[in-house]
Formats: structure tokens, sequence, C-alpha cells
């Protein structure tokens, strides 16, 4: 029996024999080709909310924190934190009661690197400040975690003149929808545009301030990316979800930003449909706005793609957003309309944060 090992290649220059002799060959020995998944995708992060790289860019734009915060939280508003309030946070096994002021002193530059504009600092304050106030993450039990399940939290460690700066200039503004606190979900990077919450966070109800918005000064180091996984490390992370052998995956339906709300693992004995975040956390992808090809060899093939197409076909893949607002104030108009180291955390709807 013909065997052909990993050095095929070296003792066959592929140059010299036909691509029709090349499969032939390998399926005389009963090796299949190496193919690899190639992902290219956008963003870092849930999507859902104020995207931490899309705020620098608006800052550096001019904008203020409050119209940072108006543009990604839409229709809400400004208001005060209820006086003396305090934050159980979860810390080290022990669930601690601190002042929100010093909550806040230290997690912002846990969050965002301190050096950003003071717009920036300030929205990230007024973000982080309300999250606090609504997130809940155990219950009647403690408000959140210290890590990137909720926010980032390090104490007087974390405190820095530009932050307490930030910290000062915002004490006990809170954002508001219709009086009341509204949940500020927040992460990394949104490469372009943000998703609305009941796409980013299956299962939960649409609110009307986390709407997916356009995000162009969007400019982070993860707002485009590529990846390249083996098809037998694919296989292996996507295990129970793959019926037979691994042949690719199929998306059935994507958001506003556009990132997958569903798909299939497809596989040589059926497929089987996979959310668009298992699929991202099962393959370690950053995020769920991600496309799919697949390389054989020389030959490189898109995936098939089922979902609908996005209202701007500039954004249905990963490129470079159409829209550059004005400050508020400019000709051009205010905030956008719409709702919706470090940079790395990502508030989410049950106090967990996954970072990218």
């Amino acid at each position: 029996m013909l065997t052909i090992g990993s050095t095929y290649h070296r003792v066959y220059p592929r140059q010299l024999i036909p691509a029709a002799c090349v499969a032939w060959l390998l399926a005389l020995a009963g090796v299949a080709r190496a193919s690899d998944l190639m992902v290219a995708g956008a963003g870092d992060g849930h999507g859902v909310g104020m995207s931490q790289e899309g705020a620098l860019g608006y800052a550096e734009h001019g904008w203020t924190d409050t119209a940072i915060l108006a543009h990604y939280y839409a229709g809400t508003a400004i208001g005060q934190a209820p006086a003396g309030a305090r934050v159980r946070v979860l810390l080290a096994g022990k669930v601690h009661r601190i002042a929100l002021e010093s909550y806040v002193r230290g997690v912002i530059s846990a969050e965002v690197p301190s050096s950003w504009p003071l717009a920036a600092l300030e929205a990230q304050a007024i973000a982080s400040r309300t999250y606090a106030l609504t997130a809940h993450a155990g219950g009647t039990k403690f408000d959140v975690y210290a890590d990137t399940r909720s926010q980032v939290y390090r104490g007087a460690a974390a405190e820095t003149p530009q932050t307490d700066t930030a910290a000062a200039a915002t004490a006990g503004q809170v954002v508001t929808y219709e009086g009341r606190p509204a949940v500020t979900y927040f992460f990394a990077s949104s490469g372009g545009r943000t998703e609305s919450v009941e796409n980013g966070f299956p299962g939960a109800e649409p609110e009307p301030w986390l709407r997916g918005t356009l995000d162009p000064y969007d400019r982070g180091p993860l707002h485009r990316w590529k990846l390249t996984i083996s098809f037998t490390s694919a296989a292996a992370r996507l295990h129970g979800l793959v019926r037979g052998s691994f042949r690719g995956i199929e998306v059935r339906k994507r958001g506003f930003s556009p990132r997958i709300l569903s798909a299939y693992v497809l596989g040589s004995r059926g497929r089987t449909a996979v959310s668009g975040a298992e699929l991202a956390a099962r393959l370690g992808l950053y995020g769920t706005w991600a496309y799919f090809s697949v390389r054989d060899g020389q030959t490189v093939r898109p995936e098939p793609d089922r979902s609908d197409p996005s209202p701007n076909p500039s954004a249905t893949s990963p490129g470079q957003p159409t829209v550059s607002p004005s400050p508020p104030g400019a000709t051009a108009g205010g905030p956008q309309g719409g709702a919706q180291g470090p940079a790395s955390s990502e508030s989410s709807p049950t106090g967990g944060a996954a970072a990218g």
C-alpha cells in the first residue's frame, strides 16, 4: 500500500505534480488534504453599549463625555446617584462595601489607559459608576465582581492624577433613562458598529438605549483582525458539535453590526446549530463579528453565509466605516442616533464580562 506522510511535498515537489494527481494520491492513501479555517473579524468584545476604543476616538475628535455617552446609550440623560451610595464588591472571596466614588477611582485606569483624553476618562467614570449601581451580579449578596466578569477594580493601586480628576469632575453622575439608572454595558472595540442588546446577549430583552449604532471613530488594535485555525484544532474546539468529520461553518443570521447570531457547524454526517456567542467562545475569537473561509492547499473559498444583507453594504465585512460625524455644535450636527495596558474588560448582563 502506498503510504504518504507529512514529508510528501519534499519527495514530490508540488509544483511538478498537477493538482488532480495530488488529490488522487491523497485519496488513495486515505489521507485528507490539510485544511485551515480562516477567520476575518472586527472588534473585541460583545459589542453592546459603549466601545471604549470608540469613546477614545470621539474624545480625540472633540466630543464631551456627555455627548459620547448619549451616542452609545440613545435617549439617555445624566442624573445623580443616591447620596451615600456604596458598592458591594466581591474581592478575594469576601464582600466589601465600598463608597461609590472610592470604587470608581479604583476602576477607571483598570479599564482604560490613564493617558487617554479627559473626556474619554470621564465617560468611562460615568459608565462604570452607573454599571456598579445596576449590575447586581451576585443578586442579593453582592453587586459586582472585582474582575472582568463585571469591571476591573484595583483599589488605590489604580488611582492616578488623571483618573482622579475624571472621577471628581463627574462625581455622582450616572446615565439615566426615563429618570432611572440605565444598565451601561461597555466593551473594548466595536469594529465600526455596536450591537443591540437582544442580539449581543441571547435571551435579553430589547432596551431602547441599547440599540446598535455606527461607531466610525473606533480604531483599536483589534478593529480588524484575522485568525487561521487548522481543521484539526477547530474540530477539537468544537467537540460535541461536529457530526462526523469537521467541514466548516455556515452562518445563518447576523445582527445589525453584523455580528453572528446563529450558525451551523458543518460535518460529514450533518450539521449542528450553534449561537454566535458559543461559536466565538469555542474557537477563541475576539468577538462574533466574523467571516469564515476555508484554505485547502492553495485554494481559498468563502464558507456559506445565509444571513440577511446588512442595511449598510460597506459594513457587511470588515472594512472602513463610511460615517464621520462632527462634534456637537458643529455644522454637521451632534451625536449620531442609535443605541448603542488596557480597554480589556466588558460589562455584561450576568456580571460576567469575558475580555476578548
